[in-house]
């Protein structure tokens, strides 16, 4: 009787769970339904009714180029998505504002902290106030520092030298030799921003090209939380992530593996003691004692070194394979300023080669490893433009689209064309207005790992333009975007490598 008594129970308890659960779902399709319907009352107009309905897919590959469509052909160039509530923007003086002039009526706000706290939690691109200043101010003591700068540029060529090339040169000349380069620069970054940071040493781009699993489930959670952003009601993720569906339950089981990881990486440096250690997280166990937040400054760093160094390279390479003369003039500089076949050997070199400089700043023009950047105003506000903003609202700036108005960089705004960048009286690189050319963004959260970026970029270009010639496939064309915090390829970037002859290299 008891074992009877007991199957009824627990039949009894499911049908209950069940029918709670029907109920939730159906609560929670007949609010999305009322909230589309209030959307589609509320606003009828042209722009919401094309992101609705994807009709923008007809005629646009990317999301992006949409927007620079709409912008490109806004008075204001401004403009706005009222079923996402972003105000987006590619105007230089509104960027200004919201960066410089207020910037404390434009945080990150609590809508982004919540969308990207599973996955950044207190970390420095995902907080305001107090917690942002502290985590600023103790890695830009130490990113400013000369010593840092040597012993990232140290780990760079050792990267480059031992792994990067022996991996190129293995698959160089193979008929099947296609390699996809997005993949290889991912791994690349990887690697050298977990010895940079943590002082240790994923070994992600040997040439057995080991997988990693924190590698893989960072990725999910990165394109997971993207895709949280671009929902139209922040309802429908939260929702699934209480009910632990879909791809919110990817996102949870990401998030588990990345704390797992992240916690080793911890409770490793304390193992190993970090007091004489010149890696980041060493110098911010100095003052911090907190773990999960530590965590979220692991996680940080990985994504500031990692997602956007690898974006840069990929966009950099792609471009310099359709535009095989800009390699050849990078080629002539290295070999007159650092000597023909002279290997880079110090950071402080790099400041000569401004042809190259020229070059890494027009490929982020086109292509900016984060293509946009949203705040929300804290207070009714009114931009320079005109634009009015209420309480609330996300405001975007969006630098993928800036690099292509021509009231901002000319008539050719569309061509990769380096020789922009540079003096025309001595050839020197000059940097643009910095709200003109936000990919750095600007103003008080400008990034403080810019000259690390710009360290890699340049000493990867160097290093694999003397060495190799690479190639698109021939099916290769114009780039589509996959979702994420960082513009990344969709499908990677296929190339064919083939090893130069070594008198390539003395040719001047």
């Amino acid at each position: 009787m008891e074992i009877e008594a007991s199957f009824w129970l627990l039949e009894a308890l499911r049908s209950i769970y069940f029918f709670l659960l029907l109920a939730i779902i159906t609560f929670f399709l007949l609010s999305l339904a009322i909230y589309s319907l209030r959307l589609k009352l509320w606003c009828n107009c042209e722009i919401c009714n094309a992101y609705l309905t994807l009709s923008w897919t007809n005629q646009f590959n990317n999301l992006c180029d949409w927007y620079a469509h709409l912008l490109k052909n806004s008075a204001t160039k401004t403009i706005h998505i009222h079923v996402l509530g972003n105000t987006i923007t590619a105007n230089p003086e509104n960027v200004e504002y919201m960066l410089k002039t207020r910037f404390d009526n434009y945080p990150k706000g609590k809508p982004f902290s919540t969308i990207l706290g599973d996955f950044l939690g207190r970390g420095i691109f995902n907080v305001d106030g107090d917690l942002w200043r502290f985590q600023r101010k103790m890695a830009s003591l130490e990113l400013d520092r000369f010593s840092i700068r040597a012993y990232a540029f140290e780990i760079v060529c050792y990267e480059i030298k031992d792994r990067l090339i022996p991996l190129l040169s293995s698959v160089s000349g193979k008929g099947d030799g296609v390699l996809d380069l997005q993949d290889v620069f991912r791994r690349f970054s990887f690697d050298s921003i977990c010895r940079f940071s943590f002082g240790l040493d994923p070994r992600c781009l040997e040439i057995t090209l080991p997988m990693s699993d924190f590698a893989v489930a960072f990725d999910l959670a990165s394109k997971l939380s993207a895709e949280r952003a671009m929902t139209v009601s922040p309802l429908v993720w939260k929702i699934k992530r209480k009910l632990n569906l879909g791809t919110e339950k990817k996102m949870k089981e990401a998030i588990k593996l990345i704390n797992i990881l992240a916690q080793e990486v911890i409770r490793q440096k304390r193992k190993m003691g970090f007091l004489s250690h010149k890696d980041l997280l060493s110098r911010f166990m100095h003052s911090v004692n907190d773990d999960t937040f530590l965590r979220d400054i692991v996680i940080s760093f990985l994504l500031a070194g990692r997602d956007t160094v690898a974006s840069a390279l990929t966009s950099f390479f792609w471009l310099l394979a359709k535009y095989p003369q800009v390699g050849s003039a990078i080629l002539e500089e290295a070999d007159r300023v650092l000597g023909p076949n002279q290997e880079l050997t110090s950071y402080e070199q790099l400041r000569d080669l401004h042809y190259l400089q020229a070059v890494v700043y027009e490929s982020m023009r086109l292509y900016p490893p984060i293509q946009f950047d949203s705040k929300f105003c804290e207070e009714d506000d009114i931009l320079p433009d005109g634009t009015l903003v209420k309480k609330g609202t996300r405001v975007t700036y969006h630098s993928y689209a800036m690099g292509r108005i021509e009231e901002l960089w000319g008539p050719d705004c569309l061509e990769f064309k380096p020789e922009r960048w540079l003096r025309d009286d001595d050839g020197t690189f000059f940097p643009e207005n910095p709200f003109k050319y936000p990919v750095f963004q600007a103003g008080l959260r400008v990034c403080l790992g810019k000259e690390m970026a710009l360290l890699e970029l340049k000493c990867v270009a160097i290093s694999l333009l003397r060495r190799f010639q690479i190639q698109l496939v021939p099916s290769y064309h114009t780039p589509r975007f996959s979702p994420g915090l960082t513009a990344t390829f969709s499908g990677g970037l296929p190339v064919l490598v083939r090893e130069k002859e070594p008198t390539v290299h003395q040719s001047s």
